[in-house]
C-alpha cells in the first residue's frame, strides 16, 4: 500500500498546518485561525491539483525541509524563496512533481514573510471544529511542525492542469491598510486621529499571527477610564496603553479590553501577512459600506 505521508526533515522556525480556518466560533471564544495569505493559499492547491480549502504548510522567514513517502505534485507560493528538490533548483509558484523519497527544501523568504507549501491531496491531520489550521492562540489543531514529524496525506483528484505562469502580487514595499473608524474613535483626541491617518508607521518585529504590531507615533487617548472587555474581529485595529496600533489578523483574541480606533478592511489583510518587519505601514481611511 502506498505511504501517503511527509516527512519533517527541517521544521524551520514557525511552519504551521493552515486551511481556510474555523470562522463561525467567536461566541465561543474561538479565533478564526487559517493562512495569514488566503489567496497564497488557495493558488498553491490550484497549483497542487487540490481543492481550495485543503490544507497546506505555512512557514515563516526560513522555509522548511520536507520528504514525500509517495509520489506527490507539490506547489511553492506566497514570499518568494528558493526552492530545491534533491538540491536542483525547481519552479517557485508551479506545480513540480516529486517522486518518493526525494527531498524538497523550501528555503528563506526573498521578500515577504510566509511561503506556502501544498501537496497533493492536502495535509490530513485530524480536524477541530471543521479545520485543520493550527491556532496559537488558543492552541486548537495540530502543533506546529517539528523536525522528525510525520503529517498523513490525502487522497490525490486527477493531476491538475498544466500551468506555465501564476500571477502572484509581490509582498508589499509600503503596506496600504484601508480603514474604517470606530468603534471606538471617540476615545482618542483630534490630534491622534490625525496622526493615525497622516502618519507612518512600521512594522514591529513582535509581529505574530496573532497581530500585527507597529512602530510610530503614540496615539494619545481622549478617556482613560478602563474599557469594558468586548467583542473584536478580524482586522481590528486596537490601540493598548503604549499607543501602538495593532492589527489584529487569524489568531487574534474574541474579546478584548483596549479600544479599537479602527478597523482594516478585509482585502487588505493577505498584504499585512507578508509584511517584513520594518515595512513602512500607513492607515488609509475610507467611509463604511
Amino acid at each position: 500500500m502506498t505511504d501517503r505521508a511527509l516527512a519533517v526533515v527541517r521544521a524551520g522556525v514557525l511552519t504551521t498546518v493552515q486551511d481556510r480556518g474555523r470562522p463561525g466560533y467567536a461566541h465561543l471564544g474561538v479565533p478564526r485561525s487559517g493562512a495569514l495569505d488566503g489567496p497564497a493559499a488557495a493558488l498553491a492547491n490550484r497549483l497542487a491539483g487540490n481543492p481550495p480549502d485543503a490544507a497546506v504548510l505555512e512557514t515563516t522567514l526560513n522555509g522548511c525541509s520536507l520528504r514525500p513517502r509517495s509520489a506527490v505534485t507539490v506547489a511553492v507560493t506566497g514570499a518568494p524563496c528558493p526552492v530545491t528538490v534533491d538540491g536542483r533548483p525547481v519552479s517557485w509558484g508551479a506545480p513540480v512533481r516529486m517522486r518518493a523519497g526525494s527531498l524538497l527544501d523550501v528555503g528563506g523568504a526573498v521578500r515577504g514573510v510566509r511561503a506556502y507549501v501544498a501537496v497533493s491531496g492536502g495535509i490530513a491531520v485530524e480536524p477541530v471544529l471543521g479545520s485543520r489550521s493550527t491556532d496559537l492562540l488558543s492552541g486548537l489543531g495540530p502543533e506546529p511542525l517539528t523536525d522528525g514529524a510525520v503529517l498523513p496525506l490525502g487522497s490525490p483528484r486527477p493531476a491538475p492542469a498544466p500551468v506555465d505562469v501564476a500571477p502572484q502580487p509581490a509582498p508589499p514595499a509600503e503596506l496600504v491598510l484601508r480603514v474604517a473608524p470606530g468603534p471606538r474613535d471617540d476615545w482618542f483626541t483630534p490630534a491622534a486621529l490625525r496622526e493615525f491617518t497622516s502618519r507612518a508607521y512600521r512594522v514591529s518585529p513582535a509581529s505574530n499571527r496573532i497581530g500585527l504590531r507597529t512602530t510610530g507615533p503614540a496615539l494619545e487617548r481622549s478617556r482613560h477610564d478602563e474599557l469594558p472587555s468586548e467583542g473584536v474581529v478580524l482586522g481590528a485595529v486596537q490601540v493598548p496603553p503604549d499607543g501602538l496600533p495593532v492589527v489584529f489578523l487569524a489568531d487574534h483574541p474574541t474579546t478584548g479590553g483596549y479600544p479599537v480606533i479602527a478597523v482594516v478592511r478585509r482585502a487588505d489583510l493577505p498584504a499585512a501577512g507578508q509584511a517584513a518587519p520594518g515595512t513602512p505601514v500607513r492607515f488609509v481611511p475610507v467611509r463604511r459600506r
